[in-house]
């Protein structure tokens, strides 16, 4: 699913990065109100990593082999019950989703690679010209290249490659707790870049392999009538799996983007909770009607894939750069409808998010009425009682979780209360040297609406409405002024403040690397990190540089420099 972006030019440039508010005698008292009753946006350098973070990553190793290791014993176990029809198609849905994975990392570990080595040998080459001591420390590269080739091949055969990049995550997460300076994370984008990987990976293994290896368990259990020990664990594992790796990647993706707030670990809990429940009832009722209908159960996972695949294409997501990838894209998403929701489109989801959980209720009721009346004679009536309120119990709890979630635990804010809404908060150093801070609080109705806010300055600045001349002690005019809050605050630093200006001007660190692409919206990666050319860019930067590069797109949120521009030139 990776995305191109030839034609893009991409340029580095030194700036001053973005100061998070501006002087305490600078701000105004209603500013500071403000400033202090909504939550902050995340710096561009990237939050600290934590204890916490270390035990996530620790949890996530955990829940993969827990996973792997379940599916692996119970696929022994059938072997030596003599059922080798379920052991072939538990070991398949263990092996075939497990090779696809590693052949996309190690494809990674390729090209990353590969780019990493020829700039090296080039760097190389270049200090051989100037001293003849560099012929060893080429050898000795050239012997740390093969080692690297041979592991990780090695590493991959053994089906380990996600092992080593949640290790590597751990290591480059240390690494930045050790030797960062807390205001500038030099490891900030290596972190990010290392949790997406991992993220996507393990993303696609779990639909890949946990959600068909789930239905299948639950289909032999309710088949044969009776739970084996091994069926139950086997089966837990995958549900949460899956539900641990959907809260993983919304949390890796508001963590990498600076125009979105951070998810706190409560959020992530009550995401799992509420996916751990919703799939399970969803996956019960699979299995249930698989039990009885086999033929008409496949016809009814196409025609559902089929039709959440229109669906999605009739959003015209926005995620990949051309029409085929985009399609391919929508197609894979469209297998993840089939269990779960899945938020592809920047803007409001309650409709859409309404639409699918009604759709997802209907279809659990119709799925469960349907075995429930042409179940086998075997199967009693209180057991059949029993699963059925399995099944509403479960979708009901998945429900309330996530009711909790956007009530009380959405990182914008709870979606009933009147805090809801995003935060932008910029400052800006002018090529003239003046300092500005932008401050923009938009209210639960201007969120869905930032980015045409921003790139709109002229068409939203209240002050370009009033071609009037101001009449000093005019109460009229005063009243409105005061009740309409502007959406833009500058309050530009006067050039007089030489102490401030040495400030700023020698905090001169950190390039900004400015892409010739529209920025891929939230709930979509960015292009720097879907396309790895700009990734070994940013990297270059960050090992070179004394900071952490910051990205600006063509048209993004960090349009906020224009805005300034525009305030102090018109």
């Amino acid at each position: 699913m990776a995305a191109k972006s030839d034609g893009a030019a991409v340029a580095v440039e030194d700036d001053n990065p973005p100061r998070s508010i501006s002087e305490p005698g600078q701000a105004t008292p209603a500013a500071s109100t403000a400033a202090a009753a909504r939550p902050r946006c995340a710096p561009a350098g990237g939050q600290a990593y934590t204890l916490l973070d270390c035990c996530w990553v620790l949890c996530a190793l955990l829940v993969f082999f827990t996973d792997g290791a379940t599916d692996l014993w119970l696929a022994a176990d059938y072997y030596l019950r003599d059922d080798y029809w379920w052991f072939g198609l538990t070991l398949v849905f263990v092996v075939v989703p497990s090779a696809v994975v590693q052949v996309l990392s190690f494809r990674w570990f390729v090209y990353d690679y590969s780019e990493l080595s020829g700039a090296d040998a080039a760097a190389g080459a270049a200090s051989e010209a100037t001293s003849d001591a560099a012929v060893g420390t080429k050898d000795s590269d050239q012997c740390c290249t093969v080692c690297m080739w041979v592991f990780q091949t090695v590493l991959h055969a053994l089906q380990l490659g996600q092992v080593w990049r949640y290790i590597h995550a751990l290591f480059v997460g240390a690494q930045s707790r050790w030797h960062g300076d807390g205001s500038h994370n030099r490891f900030h984008w290596r972190l990010m870049f290392e949790s997406a990987d991992i993220t996507m990976l393990r993303l696609l293994e779990a639909f890949l392999k946990s959600a068909p290896q789930l239905v299948l368990q639950l289909s032999i259990m309710i088949h044969g009538n009776a739970v084996l020990p091994l069926q139950g664990l086997s089966a837990s594992a995958s549900l949460v799996s899956l539900a641990w790796m959907i809260a993983s990647y919304q949390k890796v993706l508001r963590d990498s983007r600076d125009d979105k707030l951070p998810m706190s670990y409560k959020a992530v809990i009550a995401q799992i909770l509420w996916h751990l429940f919703t799939i399970g009832a969803r996956t019960v009722a699979f299995a249930l009607f698989a039990s009885v209908f086999q033929l008409y159960f496949g016809i009814f996972i196409v025609s559902h894939w089929c039709i959440m695949t229109f669906w999605i294409i009739q959003g015209e997501t926005d995620f990949c750069m051309s029409k085929w990838e985009e399609i391919i894209y929508n197609m894979v998403v469209g297998i993840i409808y089939i269990f779960c929701w899945f938020n592809v489109k920047e803007g409001p989801s309650r409709l859409r998010m309404t639409v699918y959980y009604t759709v997802t209720l209907v279809e659990n009721v119709a799925l469960t009425a349907a075995w429930y009346t042409y179940r086998g004679p075997h199967t009693s009536d209180s057991y059949a009682l029993v699963v059925v309120c399995l099944v509403a119990c479960s979708f009901a709890l998945g429900t309330f979780f996530m009711l909790v979630y956007y009530c009380w635990l959405h990182p914008d804010g709870p979606v009933l209360g009147t805090n809801w809404g995003g935060c932008v908060d910029e400052g800006i150093v002018s090529a003239s040297g003046v300092v500005g801070v932008i401050d923009a609080c938009l209210t639960p109705s201007q969120g869905s609406q930032t980015d045409m806010v921003i790139t709109s300055p002229p068409r939203t600045l209240p002050r370009t409405k009033d071609t009037g001349d101001m009449v000093p002690g005019d109460p009229d005019r005063d009243r409105d002024r005061d009740s309409c809050l502007p959406v833009f605050q500058v309050r530009p630093s006067p050039s007089s403040s030489p102490a401030l200006l040495h400030r700023t001007s020698s905090s001169q660190e950190g390039p900004v690397i400015r892409i010739d692409l529209p920025r891929k919206r939230y709930p979509a990666w960015d292009a720097h990190f879907i396309d790895r050319r700009l990734r070994k860019t940013i990297l270059l930067l960050e090992t070179t540089s004394a900071s952490s590069p910051r990205i600006q797109y063509r048209s993004s949120m960090m349009g906020s420099k224009e805005v300034l521009e525009y305030e102090t030139t018109v």
